[in-house]
C-alpha cells in the first residue's frame, strides 16, 4: 500500500469516528460529564471483548475498565494490600481464611457477602482455562463476613492468583446478559460490543473516593495512525497503544500529559519444538543470538522498551540481569548453524541442509503494533546468518498456531500479571500449561516448579525462579526481545488517570478532567 492510500484510509478512518459522535470530548448532555478513551488493547484478538472475567482475558477489560475489583490489588511497587478484603490470616499451609470489609456493595447495591464471593469462585473454577490450575482449590466455605479456602495443595501465591483480572469478584446470581456481569467498581456497563463500551457512573459504589465522571466510552481502535489522528482531533479524553513514532507529537506540548511507566509485558518469540530442524538445539540458539535486541527497541520502538533477557524486568527481584541470554553474535551463530550441517552450498544467500534451504514459518498478530516490528527485524537479523524467514502477520493467527503451522510464533504476554513469577512458568514452560505451544518439555523445569509451588517466602521463591529463567534461556525455549514501556497520552485537564506497571486499574474513581 502506497503512503498516499494509506493517509487516505487513515482519514477515511477517522472521520467515521468523529461521525459516530461517540469519540467527542464534549459532553453529550449539558451537565454529563463524559471521559472518551481511545486503545488499541481491546478486541477479539486479545481474547478480552466483554465483562465477564471468568472468560478467558475478559478480566482484563473488567479490571481496566473501572467495572470489577478484586480481594487484593497491586501497589505501584507490585506488592499486594487488601482491596475488598479487610485482611487475611494464614491458618495453615493449606487454608487461608479472607475477611470482608464490611461496606462492600455490587453496583446493583447487593451487598457483598461470603457466599457471594464464594459462588463468584466456584463459577470462576468451573468457567476459566487458568484459575483452577493456578488457585488448586479443594473448597471454598463461606460466612457473612469472610471466606475460607483450603487448597489441594501448597499455594505460596494464592493471594497474587486471586488478584489476577479473572479473580474480579461479580455477583454471579445477576448473571451475564449482552456480555455485561454486575461487579464492585466505580462504573457499570451499558452497552458492550466487540469495539466498544459504554460505562455510567456506580451510584452504589462504596469506595471512600466516589466516580467523579458520569459517563466512560472506551472504544477499540487498530489502527495506530487513526489513534494518533483521532487524539490530535480532540475526539478522545486520553490514548493508550500510540505507535512510538507518535508520541514526539504530544511529548513536551502544553495541551497534553504523558503518563509512562515499564511493565512486565514482554515480547517473546517461541520455538516450535516439532520443527525437525528446530529439535537442534544449536539452530535454536543461532537464531536467538541473530536477533539484535538493541536495534528493536532503539530503532522501530523508539526507545519506549528495554531489550529483555529473560521473561521479566529488571524492576522485579527475579528479572533483569539475574539471568543470562545468548548474546548477539552474528559470527557466532552462523558457526553454530555450520556446526549443525548448514551452509549455502547454491550461493543464494541462505544456508541449506541436504539439498534443502533453512526456510521458518513466523507466525504473529498486528493488534499490537511492536509485533509486526518484532517480525520486520527478526526476518532482517536472520537473512544476515542465512535463514528465511516467512511472516505471517495475521489477527487470525489462532487456527495457525492451533494446528502448529509455525516453527517461530511471537506475541505480547505479560509474564508478572500477580507480582509473582510462578504464573509465568505455570502458563508457559510446562508440559501442560496451556499457552506452551511450541510444546517445550523439560523434566528439570517440572521439577523445579513442584520446588516453587510448595516453597513460601520471596526471596526463597525468587531464587527458583531464577534457577528456572535460566534454564528456559539455555534450552531456548524462547526468545525475550524487550519489556513495553507503557503509555497514556491525554488532554492536559485530565486527573488521577495513570499507567501502572501490572496494566492493571486504568479506570479509577479518582478519574477527572476539566
Amino acid at each position: 500500500m502506497n503512503k498516499k492510500v494509506r493517509i487516505l484510509l487513515t482519514l477515511a478512518l477517522s472521520t467515521s469516528i468523529l461521525a459516530t459522535g461517540c469519540g467527542s470530548t464534549r459532553d453529550q448532555a449539558g451537565s454529563e460529564k463524559t471521559f472518551t478513551y481511545g486503545t488499541m488493547a481491546y478486541g477479539p484478538a486479545m481474547e478480552n471483548v466483554g465483562t465477564n472475567p471468568h472468560d478467558t482475558y475478559v478480566g482484563w477489560s473488567t479490571l481496566r475498565y473501572g467495572i470489577g475489583e478484586t480481594l487484593f490489588r497491586f501497589t505501584e511497587n507490585m506488592q499486594l494490600e487488601p482491596w475488598l478484603a479487610r485482611d487475611y490470616e494464614q491458618l495453615d499451609d493449606y487454608t487461608v481464611k479472607i475477611r470482608l470489609k464490611d461496606n462492600i456493595t455490587f453496583s446493583n447495591g447487593k451487598k457483598v457477602t461470603g457466599q457471594a464471593v464464594k459462588a463468584c469462585l466456584d463459577d470462576l473454577l468451573e468457567k476459566n482455562d487458568r484459575a483452577p490450575e493456578d488457585l488448586k482449590i479443594d473448597s471454598i466455605t463461606a460466612d457473612d463476613d469472610s471466606i475460607t479456602i483450603k487448597s489441594k495443595e501448597k499455594v505460596p501465591a494464592l493471594l497474587n492468583y486471586l488478584s489476577d483480572p479473572y479473580g474480579c469478584i461479580i455477583d454471579v446470581e445477576a448473571g451475564e446478559h449482552d456480555h455485561i456481569v454486575v461487579g464492585t467498581g466505580p462504573y457499570l456497563p451499558v452497552s458492550v460490543s466487540d469495539t466498544e463500551i459504554i460505562l455510567k457512573k456506580n451510584e452504589n459504589y462504596w469506595g471512600d473516593v466516589k466516580p467523579k465522571m458520569d459517563k466512560i466510552i472506551v472504544k477499540s481502535i487498530p489502527d495506530g495512525d487513526t489513534l494518533t489522528m483521532a487524539m490530535q482531533n480532540g475526539e478522545f479524553d486520553a490514548v493508550q497503544g500510540l505507535p512510538y513514532a507518535s508520541l514526539s507529537l504530544f511529548q513536551g506540548k502544553d495541551t497534553y500529559k504523558i503518563s509512562q511507566t515499564d511493565t512486565s509485558r514482554v515480547y517473546q518469540i517461541a520455538f516450535n519444538y516439532r520443527t525437525p530442524a528446530l529439535q537442534d538445539l544449536r539452530v535454536r540458539k543461532a537464531i536467538a543470538m541473530a536477533i539484535d535486541k538493541e536495534n528493536f527497541t532503539k530503532v522501530l520502538l523508539h526507545g519506549q522498551g528495554t531489550p529483555a533477557a529473560g521473561p521479566f524486568p529488571a524492576a522485579l527481584p527475579f528479572g533483569g540481569t539475574a539471568v543470562k541470554a545468548a548474546p548477539y553474535d552474528l559470527d557466532g551463530a552462523r558457526a553454530l548453524l555450520k556446526e549443525a550441517g548448514y551452509e549455502d552450498t547454491d550461493g543464494d544467500g541462505y544456508v541449506d541442509k541436504d539439498g534443502k534451504d533453512l526456510e521458518l514459518r513466523y507466525l504473529t498478530y498486528t493488534s499490537r503494533q511492536e509485533l509486526p516490528l518484532l517480525a520486520e527485524s527478526a526476518q532482517d537479523s536472520l537473512k544476515k546468518i542465512g535463514i528465511k524467514l516467512d511472516i505471517n502477520a495475521t489477527d487470525n493467527y489462532k487456527p495457525f498456531r492451533k494446528n502448529g503451522e509455525f516453527d517461530l510464533y511471537a506475541n505480547a504476554i505479560v509474564t508478572a500479571p500477580t507480582g509473582d513469577p510462578e504464573y509465568y512458568f505455570t502458563t508457559h514452560l510446562l508440559k501442560a500449561s496451556p499457552y506452551n505451544f511450541g510444546c517445550y518439555q523439560s523434566d528439570k523445569m517440572e521439577a523445579l516448579e513442584e520446588q516453587l509451588r510448595n516453597t513460601y517466602g520471596a526471596e526463597n521463591r525468587a531464587k527458583i525462579a531464577i534457577q528456572m529463567e535460566q534454564l528456559a534461556l539455555d534450552d531456548c525455549a524462547y526468545i525475550y526481545a524487550a519489556h513495553l514501556r507503557m503509555s497514556f497520552v491525554m488532554r492536559k485537564g485530565v486527573e488521577g488517570f495513570t499507567a501502572h506497571p501490572s496494566d492493571y486499574y486504568e479506570i479509577r474513581p479518582e478519574l477527572d478532567k476539566e
